[in-house]
């Protein structure tokens, strides 16, 4: 006899197709029947060793983070509730072109202290591994959901050429050849970059262009955070386009946002661009967030100069009267490239986390805030906290526009991602909100999309840009990925007041057929394992 039967179940499947009333069966991991409107039918109804009544509430795929900073949370976290209480049963991870394999020793410590701010310093955990694969097969031993890794292309310049502002010998982008297809070959599923983040953003297009054809060969994809997001956005979103065409690599675009004031309205703009491109035969997705203000770490905006070299070669710089000056004027007059081309707005950047406690009194206030509380000027606040906490501090960026959101989150390849940074104390919502954000909010609230469509963007379209053959549907001999919530009180907990808060209306999460949430609650199953690159026919 199977293991479970979900009964009498709203199921909307993921095709976007429109619901029905069934009785599922799940056995060995995977949806062995599907038997639709059974009672209705008089039918011999599926038996199985457990029953689960889902009278009134939907069954769904698992919803798949397109773009989650979880890379060290799901090793110190098991429960990591943050994903899972959403109906997350897959994330992305790797993103942003900076990651933690492949690594040497002196790659690894730099990398740790320039992303301190997405995922900890690490001193809790084991690195063990220097591969893609060996990182994979870490994620193997067990953790609450599955996740897929991305090659970060600047964690590989780091590796090959270090963290310095110059063109690649030709021995060095050999070895990020190869190190990009060591990568694939391992389980990688793409190669994603950091083009505002050191070291990533000195890469040229004719080398991203290189790394995406390797990343093309292995049927892998590219996932940017590209050039700007601000003054040049329409422009460095033409740039992606153009170099994955050249390249022959699908395109997934993350975050894929319109900010700051310069862009208010033009999300239009970006969706032709999109639009012309795909039919022209360009193989492109997208992700984004449900939420107007952005989420990155204070250093993130230094223009890229003060960044060269690593994260020490940083601090000196800040440390420096002369050079502090020069970063001050790059900030507040010119627009440095790190924060997108526009001058920096400090009643815009809220402190959302730091490292050493005795910095607290900085978080949840703006750095306007902050510097009038201290009687000095924000540059000089910002300048403190970047030393005090060694580049650590996160920040909430409030730049975006919601008619922006709206537009692109209707869009066909249109996905879900939370770019959910866990750390701080105030971190971001949407690392624990995201997803029932979506149901809630834009599907029953304001009807932005059906529920059909909106489910359908959080797991059957990542699937397919995944290449996932058994995942992102509900489907007789697919991956019993399942979320059961209730559509009439689904809804995000976390608020940016408090950001931590669990979602409500999501009772069951079932990951290989197993039950991470079970009533509301977590249970103790660590049911998640690496999702391997399918290789291409």
């Amino acid at each position: 006899m199977e293991e479970l039967v979900i009964r009498d179940a709203d199921v909307v499947d993921g095709s976007g197709s429109d619901s029905y009333r069934a009785d599922v069966v799940v056995d060995g991991g995977l949806i062995v029947s599907i038997v639709k409107e059974a009672a209705a039918a008089g039918c011999q109804r599926p038996k199985a060793r457990r029953e689960l009544d889902a009278e009134g509430l939907v069954l769904s795929p698992g919803f798949v983070d397109m773009h989650a900073h979880s890379d060290l949370a799901l090793l110190r976290d098991p429960a990591h509730s943050a994903k899972a209480a959403q109906g997350v049963t897959l994330e992305v991870i790797g993103q942003d072109g900076l990651s933690y394999a492949p690594v040497d020793d002196r790659t690894l410590g730099e990398v740790r202290r320039a992303i301190a701010g997405w995922n900890g310093p690490g001193d809790d955990i084991d690195f063990d591994w220097r591969t893609v694969g060996e990182y994979l097969d870490r994620l193997d031993r067990g953790i609450a959901v599955n996740a897929a890794y991305l090659i970060p292309q600047g964690t590989v310049r780091a590796l090959a050429v270090g963290w310095e502002d110059r063109a690649a010998t030709p021995d060095e982008l050999d070895r990020m050849r190869r190190l990009v297809a060591e990568g694939m070959e391992q389980g990688a599923v793409g190669m994603s970059s950091g083009l505002t983040y050191t070291p990533g953003m000195y890469a040229p297009d004719a080398e991203l262009t290189e790394l995406c054809r390797v990343v093309a060969s292995y049927g892998g994809y590219y996932c940017p955070h590209h050039r700007s997001y601000g003054a040049g956005a329409l422009q460095a979103y033409e740039e992606m386009v153009a170099l994955t065409r050249q390249a022959g690599c699908s395109l997934h675009l993350a975050h894929a946002t319109m900010n700051f004031g310069v862009n208010k309205g033009r999300a239009p703009e970006l969706l032709s661009l999109l639009d012309e491109a795909l039919a022209a035969g360009s193989d492109i997705s997208l992700d984004t967030y449900p939420y107007t203000p952005g989420c990155t770490t204070l250093a993130a905006v230094l223009p890229s100069w003060a960044s060269e070299g690593g994260p020490e070669q940083a601090l000196r710089r800040l440390a420096d009267e002369e050079t502090a000056e020069r970063i001050r004027h790059d900030l507040e007059v010119t627009g440095s490239d790190g924060c997108h081309g526009v001058p920096v707005e400090w009643d815009t950047i809220e402190i959302s986390g730091v490292n050493d406690p005795a910095l607290g009194e900085f978080v949840g206030r703006t750095v306007q805030e902050s510097a009038d509380r201290r009687g000095e000027t924000p540059w000089a606040t910002a300048r403190a906290l970047l030393v005090a906490d060694r580049l650590a501090p996160t920040i909430l960026q409030h730049v975006g526009h919601e008619e922006n959101v709206r537009a692109i989150m209707r869009h066909r390849v249109h996905t879900g991602g939370s770019d959910g940074i866990l750390q701080g104390a105030k971190p971001h919502p949407r690392a624990y909100g995201t997803f029932p954000h979506y149901l809630g909010h834009y599907v029953r609230e304001l009807g932005v999309l059906s529920l059909e469509e909106c489910v359908a963007h959080l797991t059957s379209r990542p699937a397919a840009r995944l290449r996932l053959p058994d995942r992102g549907l509900v489907r007789e001999g697919y991956k019993a990925d399942l979320v059961l919530f209730d559509p009439a009180t689904v809804a995000a907990g976390a608020t940016f007041a408090q950001p931590r808060r669990l979602p409500v209306g999501i009772p069951h999460v079932l990951v290989d057929g197993r039950f991470v949430i079970e009533d509301g609650r977590r249970t103790d199953v660590l049911a998640g394992r690496a999702v391997r690159r399918t290789a291409p026919a």
